[in-house]
């Protein structure tokens, strides 16, 4: 039996912290206070030599500076998204604060509300040291098969792109546009997102593996996920601040929405998807992206 903290009393946060309390003694930390037996002081939750932290990535650079001292933990990024404000990903922001070694990061498909009842889950657990991946993996409960690999920059890419897309999807169903348009969106929204990972050396087998095309899948299909909330709001003619104060939740879709922007703008990739829903976002009429995309 491993101590575990958990940062982050979330959704995910509650759901990780319940799963992995299955083997596990767990503890759990975060900026509101919460009414849980195993809920600890920051300080304590630190000290444990495995973490899981669910901060999101728009505000992780921030907590990190302000609250994180390394002290040998090994470290399970829970979050997904890539940094707005820099475009960098997770990797490299945890890495002024953390040896690599030392990091693993989560992808696959996975909804809290189903983790936290137990429902069969298959995740993956990425890292440089495959070490540090199996360590994390045999924590895990029997519900969730727990596979390992190395490629910690294809799998964020594809835990981050696969938001944006699940907006474009949002966007698709509340325009009533039909499943074949939903179909044809999602797969090309996966040709997207490897493409953009081959510009950054990740490898093709996880885009279509659980971290890529499964997560992408899963996101990109049903209202349970935030970011298909977003595309639906957006389809409805509110803005993003109306939307994402109605979700009342983190939505990492819109951060990495103009994260990619970015970034396709500076490397000349192209991501035609990502593009339109990045120019929604700024108040684009959405029935305008959908005959653009089809015409270009």
């Amino acid at each position: 039996m491993a101590k575990i903290g958990v940062v982050g009393a979330g959704k995910w946060g509650e759901a990780l912290a319940f799963a992995l309390g299955e083997k596990n003694e767990v503890i759990v930390t975060s900026r509101t206070p919460r009414d849980w037996p195993n809920f600890r002081s920051l300080e304590e939750v630190l000290s444990c030599e495995y973490l899981i932290i669910t901060v999101p990535a728009q505000q992780i650079g921030q907590w990190l500076s302000e609250h994180f001292v390394f002290s040998g933990q090994k470290i399970l990024v829970a979050a997904k998204g890539i940094e707005a404000s820099s475009g960098r990903f997770l990797n490299e922001i945890y890495a002024r604060y953390v040896p690599e070694e030392n990091l693993a990061f989560l992808s696959g498909p996975s909804f809290a509300a189903e983790v936290i009842r137990s429902l069969p889950t298959a995740l993956v657990i990425n890292s440089v040291s495959l070490d540090t991946a199996r360590s994390f993996s045999a924590l895990f409960p029997r519900f969730i098969r727990a596979y390992v690999s190395d490629d910690v920059v294809g799998a964020e890419i594809a835990g981050a792109y696969k938001n944006v897309i699940a907006i474009a999807a949002g966007i698709c169903e509340g325009l009533k546009l039909g499943h074949n348009a939903a179909a044809s969106l999602i797969s090309r929204g996966l040709v997207e997102m490897d493409r953009f990972g081959k510009a950054y050396g990740a490898r093709e087998e996880t885009f279509m593996g659980l971290s890529g095309a499964g997560d992408l899948f899963l996101t990109a299909s049903s209202s349970m996920s935030r970011n298909y909330r977003v595309g639906l709001g957006l389809a409805a003619g509110k803005s993003k601040e109306v939307v994402c104060g109605e979700i009342g939740e983190v939505s990492e879709g819109i951060g990495t929405a103009y994260a990619l922007h970015e970034i396709a703008e500076h490397k000349g990739i192209y991501l035609p998807i990502a593009a339109e829903v990045y120019a929604i976002l700024e108040g684009k009429s959405p029935m305008q992206s959908l005959q653009d995309l089809i015409q270009r």
